[in-house]
């Protein structure tokens, strides 16, 4: 079977098209989820920094963007491996599905 049959035939199967839309969703939303956050800190960092800059205790030295930054920074991770996972699983078994009906 020639690859532009093989080519044809994947996106010619509705799970190709289900696998595709799942993926682009899933991929939108979690980079929403990253970057309003990030970029709202930027924006607070940039026109209102007094803000950040509050020391979370009385006469202490850290303030209160140190653990916000913290939480953006492991949060980005975390939603990383979220999507990695589900990459590996439901989107990697729809793959394989569909190369398999592809090649019949």
């Amino acid at each position: 079977m020639s690859q532009q049959n093989i080519h044809a035939k994947i996106r010619s199967n509705p799970k190709f098209a289900e696998m595709v839309g799942k993926r682009t969703r899933f991929a939108i939303i979690l980079s929403l989820v990253v970057l309003v956050p990030y970029y709202a800190f930027m924006m607070i960092t940039a026109f209102h920094p007094s803000l950040l800059a509050q020391p979370l205790a009385e006469g202490g030295v850290m303030t209160v963007g140190w653990p916000v930054a913290a939480v953006l920074v492991v949060g980005g991770w975390l939603l990383t491996g979220i999507y990695i996972r589900r990459a590996n699983g439901e989107f990697d078994d729809l793959n394989q599905q569909i190369l398999q009906e592809a090649r019949k």
